[in-house]
C-alpha cells in the first residue's frame, strides 16, 4: 500500500473489503480458507507474490506460535 505510494485512505478501504469479503465467503460458503486461497492464486500472479514473502518472513510460524501462546495463557488464567 503505501510504501509503494498508494493513498493511505485506499489502503485502508481496500485492506477493510479484503478481510470483509473474505470473512464473508468463509461464513456463507462451503469452501475452507485453502480452497479460497488457491482460487485467487495465480503462478506468478501478485498474490502468489506476497504469500511467499510472508512465509520467507515466517509469518506462518509467528501466527501458530501466537495461537500457542494464547492457549497456554488462556489455561494460565483458567479459561
Amino acid at each position: 500500500g503505501v510504501l509503494v505510494g498508494a493513498p493511505g485512505a485506499a489502503c485502508d478501504e481496500l485492506a477493510g473489503q479484503s478481510l470483509l469479503g473474505s470473512a464473508r465467503l468463509l461464513a456463507e460458503g462451503e469452501d475452507g480458507p485453502e480452497a479460497l486461497r488457491a482460487a485467487v492464486t495465480w503462478p506468478g500472479g501478485t498474490t502468489a507474490g506476497g504469500l511467499r514473502a510472508l512465509e520467507q518472513a515466517g509469518v506462518r510460524a509467528a501466527f501458530l506460535d501466537a495461537v500457542v501462546a494464547a492457549t497456554e495463557r488462556s489455561r494460565e488464567l483458567g479459561s
